[in-house]
């Protein structure tokens, strides 16, 4: 491009200097991600709470629920197994016990080839049951046994 320049001697190149290489720039955003992937990985049950937590808030969730007659949310914390047994309707009563229920422990258990957690629940009356706990989309609830 020829014409007019501000100075006589002509345009500069924009840049003079050798190129410089930004490998270290770019390993340490790659590695920067992979050390966060790896702490959100780790915190995760942290925040969540481990399986026995979890099927204790859900199973205290359930028994409220019930108690409170709301049989929407009792039925939307059932497992797939559960609701497909029948209606919601003919479902809960097997969990229904008068009185307030309360968690009292948490143990490991199977259900069929699936992990699970048997959380024991006393009632006020001095009843006790164990309601199974599955991992299905979250904790869910899947069976009972007095």
């Amino acid at each position: 491009m020829s014409g007019p320049h501000l100075y006589d001697e002509g345009p500069e190149p924009l840049h003079t200097g050798t190129p410089r290489h930004r490998n270290g720039l770019i390993l340490g955003i790659f590695g920067g991600t992979v050390v966060l992937g790896v702490a959100m990985v780790v915190a995760l049950p942290l925040v969540k709470g481990g399986g026995d937590e979890q099927a204790r808030e859900v199973t205290g969730v359930f028994l409220a629920a019930l108690e409170a007659g709301d049989t929407e949310t009792a039925g939307d914390l059932l497992c797939q197994a559960e609701r497909d047994a029948g209606e919601v309707a003919d479902v809960l009563p097997a969990y229904e016990h008068p009185g307030t229920g309360e968690v009292v422990g948490v143990e490991e258990g199977t259900l069929g080839d699936q992990d699970s957690r048997e959380v024991r629940v006393r009632w006020d009356d001095g009843a006790q049951a164990t309601i199974t706990v599955v991992l299905e989309d979250g904790p869910r609830i899947c069976g009972t046994s007095d």
